[in-house]
């Protein structure tokens, strides 16, 4: 059994000031660099051939999961994240330097959501995960790499790819031993500032915390344990009442939960429909945690009197029963330590196909989706004749010609292919 009694102020790992658990982030990718148009221009070589370079790629985005990066904060007042661009490629056959890739670092926790779908992308648990949140532009081709029997002399060159760019959705999910959870103004804050060095806003009236704390308890023996003050729940937080799914979420990595019982009786309920409630609600919004380990304690026994509750009581300001709620505290995370199953971090992958596919828009003109039919188009001048005999080849062979034909597109319709648009022609 581990000691009960925790050493003073040992020390803090507080929310209070500037804590933020959820955000919106947009992440641009680096664009790749333009291919190069050059001949080779030397003395005695008469016709020199193309020998432009390449283009570099662009840098990626990646989300890095860092155990030193304690909240959202940085990304609230500041939400854009853009990586290098590839340089353009040049004579001589040069090729352009490739962007720097951007890790951009996020805490422990941390989910990574689609922003319009909501559709969970990541969710990245230990120190060192890694995501990429937005896939680098590859740099075009210079005209060194169009040189064919047939094309002595090719005077286009790939302009770059444009790097993804997109708006995603990060919710933190605290991870710590010990949730304290209750309803509002049952004396979590007070608790967690007598057993840690966490210094929580503290006020006689409900509601006062709106932002979890962390505190880090120290045992006698060395002993630590991480404990989470998750703000005040109410009847109705499974569906989002009060901002109820907001501070449930933060129970969900909880090794053990403290349902902290107010003797005092709260809004007219006694400790037993306090508990009642705050199980219905747990469960409610996840069944497993009422498998978690807990441990339920009456609080502010000071002011209570002779109030009838069988458990463990505790009065923060005075001290009362804190080594006894520690120690069992210490002993039921012990004991889910040794038996946890590492948490999983998850990640989906987003492959960019070449797969084509055909859109309309409500002007009545036609889009051409797929990677590999906008870089058949990414040339640098579409009006040279070689230029425009390669891509309409290159759209052929990806049978986005045929695509279009099947769609029903008619003579005369608009065609957008990325930048590039063009009234169609059945015989194109």
């Amino acid at each position: 059994m581990k000691p009960d009694g925790p050493s003073i102020r040992a020390r803090s790992l507080s929310y209070v000031s500037g804590f933020v658990d959820e955000c919106n982030i947009n992440v641009k990718a680096g664009d790749g660099g333009a291919g190069c148009v050059s001949f080779r221009r030397e003395a005695h070589v008469s016709r020199g051939g193309p020998d432009g370079g390449d283009g570099g790629r662009g840098g990626s985005v990646w989300f890095v999961a860092d155990r030193n990066v304690a909240s959202l904060l940085a990304f609230r007042d500041h939400p854009h994240r853009k990586a290098e661009n590839g340089t353009h490629g040049s004579g001589q056959n040069r090729h352009g330097s490739r962007g720097e890739d951007l890790e951009v670092h996020v805490p422990e926790g941390t989910v990574v959501l689609d922003h319009e779908t909501h559709e969970q992308l990541a969710d990245l648990v230990h120190h060192g995960d890694r995501w990429e949140a937005a896939v680098a532009g590859q740099g075009g081709r210079g005209n060194a790499r169009f040189l064919t029997n047939r094309r002595r002399a090719p005077k286009f060159a790939e302009q770059g790819e444009h790097g993804e760019e997109r708006w995603l959705r990060l919710e933190l999910k605290l991870m710590a031993d010990v949730a304290i959870v209750g309803l509002p103004n049952v004396g979590k804050s007070t608790f967690i500032s007598r057993v840690s060095a966490a210094k929580p806003k503290i006020a006689d009236y409900p509601f006062t915390t709106l932002e979890p704390n962390l505190g880090v308890v120290k045992m006698d023996d060395g002993f630590e344990m991480v404990l989470a003050d998750i703000p005040g729940l109410i009847g109705g937080a499974s569906e989002g009442k009060g901002l109820g799914h907001r501070f449930l979420r933060h129970v969900e990595r909880a090794r053990v939960l403290l349902v902290l019982l107010d003797l005092a009786e709260w809004d007219g309920h006694n400790p037993d429909q306090q508990l009642s409630v705050l199980l219905h609600e747990l469960g409610s919004y996840r069944p497993e945690l009422l498998e978690r380990p807990r441990v339920v304690v009456g609080s502010r026994a000071d002011i209570a009197g002779d109030s009838r509750f069988d458990g463990l009581r505790v009065s923060a300001p005075t001290g009362e029963g804190l080594s006894e709620v520690l120690g069992a505290l210490a002993m039921l995370v012990d004991e889910a330590r040794a038996h946890a199953v590492p948490a999983k971090s998850t990640t989906i992958h987003r492959p960019i196909g070449d797969q084509v596919s055909i859109e309309r828009f409500d002007d009545g003109s036609w889009n051409v989706v797929g990677r590999a039919a906008v870089r058949a188009v990414s040339l640098s001048d579409l009006t040279d004749l070689q230029a425009l005999d390669y891509a309409r080849h290159q759209l052929r062979q990806l049978g986005v010609l045929k695509a279009l034909t099947r769609a029903g597109v008619a003579d005369g319709d608009i065609v957008h292919v990325g930048d590039f648009s063009f009234e169609y022609e059945e015989d194109l």
